[in-house]
Order: structure tokens, then sequence, then C-alpha cells
């Protein structure tokens, strides 16, 4: 996950989206999918602005891809915050599903009843 600065314009937020996956394809890697939420408010106040414009991007890259892809992503002023995250293969599969638009149902488990 990306957070860039608001003050980008809709070119530049594409722009900069596709300098992201053009460095992972460079370098060996391979996006697997997007998602630009766009401009989104914070929870709290980053670098004196309320607002971020938000870019989840999935890829497959070699372990070490990650500290030179960190290192540029630190190096561009457009990007306020960045965050990696290992996807486990229950993931990965979830994540599949949801792209290819079939329906996705969160299991979640209901607590137990119990009679009086």
């Amino acid at each position: 996950m990306v957070i860039f600065t608001p003050v980008l314009s809709n070119e530049e937020f594409k722009a900069a989206q596709k300098n992201l996956k053009k460095f992972i394809t460079d370098n060996g890697g391979e996006t697997v999918g997007e998602d630009a939420w766009g401009l989104k408010s914070f929870a709290y106040p980053i670098d004196k602005k309320t607002t971020g414009l938000y870019y989840v991007l999935e890829y497959k890259a070699e372990s070490t891809f990650n500290s030179k892809f960190q290192i540029q992503m630190n190096r561009d002023e457009s990007i306020m915050r960045h965050m990696f995250t290992s996807l486990d293969k229950h993931a990965v599969a979830y994540n599949a599903r949801k792209r290819s638009g079939e329906k996705v149902e969160k299991t979640i488990s209901e607590p137990e009843k119990t009679e009086a």
C-alpha cells in the first residue's frame, strides 16, 4: 500500500502508479493486481495534511527486491507513506477470487448459543 500526497493531479497520480509498476517489472517482478482507492481521509494529520491518495499494488518478486523497492519509494517525494505486507497462500487465493469477480464470502465464526 502506498499513500501519495493529495496535491497530485489525476494525471500525476496515474503516472506515479505507472512508475511503480514499471520499477517492479524492470527489476524482474510481476504485478498481479492493483486497486486505486483514491482520496481518503486520515485518522490523524501526516505532514500537516488530512487526506492522501491511496494505492494498493499486489506483486510477485524475489525477496531481495523489497529492499530496492523501499529505497525507491523513500526517494519519491510524492509518496507520504508506504507499507509492505507479505501474503500467505490463503490471502493470495482470496485476492485471485476477488479479482476474477467470483463471489467471496468472509467466514466469521458465530459464538455458540446456550439455552437457558
